[in-house]
């Protein structure tokens, strides 16, 4: 088995320098331990669990493997600090953020042991959380899926790894070895993936929801505002549409529908989802109307990725679904891209100069 060693996975302790991203409602033990098996990083998400839920997620996922694996959080949200601690309990190797998290944090992370690795979306605030002792960080450009950028990641990867001196994990519009080995070239220490690790027979999405994506192509993703009033891109669905054609105030009595079915699944109190709105409107310097949009994402997401239901969900997808056509294992996945990039910079390696 061909194997690539780099910055990542010295720091780590994997074998392969590919992480799994912690997609909510899609990254669950059995893709994380998936992944972790098969050498790489697999990212348990839990934005969309509770508290004991993400304790349960945990024990789960040392069930089923022995090797590292991480845990992503919302840096803003109000019992971080409890969930910090439990994963400090728990021995979990890496700690992921989908916001900068507050250098407290990191400190108290590092001083534990546990590596921190920011997903940051421009070169200034990579600087900012190495300054703060960040071990590495993932930049996602705007082919990625989810919450995304502006800047593509052929210019985003280069200027972010001009602006700090730790390792560097590129994401969006990775999928193959060519990425890997391109990736390698520019300077990062590996890739992360997402819709790619969605598509998977490790992953738990149900299977007419893979099959809808791998129906796709190049053109049917869009960046929209309508999902949570943040750029968010989405596979094309009717439900999409309809949202981009919608007026603010429809979408925002949705929104609050939608936060009043999240709360009661997850027995979030008023109070507590009020704090978290706060330190989200403060830590992204969004307007109010955005807050509540932002309700939208969890249950929207979770009709389409968990239920199935295509027409009252959202589904989260990178540019790159238009490039796969298959549903392989963690393994068989990441043991044929790391393949294929140790053939593509060995035939480059003899390029003569």
């Amino acid at each position: 088995m061909s194997t690539l060693r780099t910055a990542l996975t010295e720091l780590v302790g994997v074998e392969h320098p590919v992480v799994q991203t912690g997609m909510g409602w899609v990254a669950g033990p059995r893709l994380v331990a998936g992944t972790a098996n098969a050498g790489g990083l697999g990212i348990l998400a839990s934005a969309t669990m509770t508290y004991a839920e993400l304790e349960a997620a945990i024990a789960k996922t040392k069930g089923l493997t022995d090797k590292p694996f991480g845990v992503n959080i919302r840096a803003d949200a109000t019992d971080a600090a409890q969930r910090i601690e439990l994963m400090i309990r728990e021995n979990v190797r890496v700690a992921s953020f989908a916001l900068a998290p507050k250098q407290e944090l990191i400190e108290r992370l590092k001083d534990a042991g546990v590596i921190v690795i920011p997903s940051i979306g421009a070169a200034k605030h990579a600087r900012k959380v190495a300054a703060w002792g960040a071990d590495a960080v993932i930049v996602q450009g705007g082919e990625g899926g989810g919450h995304t950028g502006p800047v593509a990641t052929t210019l985003l990867l280069p200027s972010v790894l001009d602006a700090v001196d730790i390792p560097v994990v590129a994401a969006g519009g990775f999928f193959d070895g060519r990425g890997l080995a391109a990736a390698l070239a520019y300077g990062a220490a590996g890739i992360a993936m997402g819709t790619r690790f969605l598509l998977t027979t490790d992953s738990t999405v149900p299977d007419a929801v893979k099959q809808e994506y791998l129906r796709r192509g190049l053109q049917d993703t869009t960046v929209s505002f309508k999902v949570d009033g943040m750029p968010h891109r989405v596979l094309n669905t009717e439900l999409v549409d309809k949202l981009e054609h919608s007026g603010s105030t429809r979408g925002l009595v949705a929104a609050v529908s939608n936060a009043a079915k999240f709360k009661k699944m997850t027995g979030m109190k008023w109070s507590a989802m009020i704090r978290d709105g706060l330190a989200m409107k403060k830590g992204k310097e969004l307007t109010w109307s955005q807050v509540i949009m932002a309700a939208n994402t969890p249950m929207l997401l979770r009709a389409g990725l968990v239920e199935g239901n295509t027409h009252a969900g959202v589904l989260a997808s990178g540019q790159v679904v238009g490039m796969l056509d298959d549903l392989p294992s963690c393994k068989e996945l990441i043991e044929r891209i790391v393949a294929d990039a140790v053939l593509r910079i060995e035939e480059l390696s003899k390029l003569p100069t």
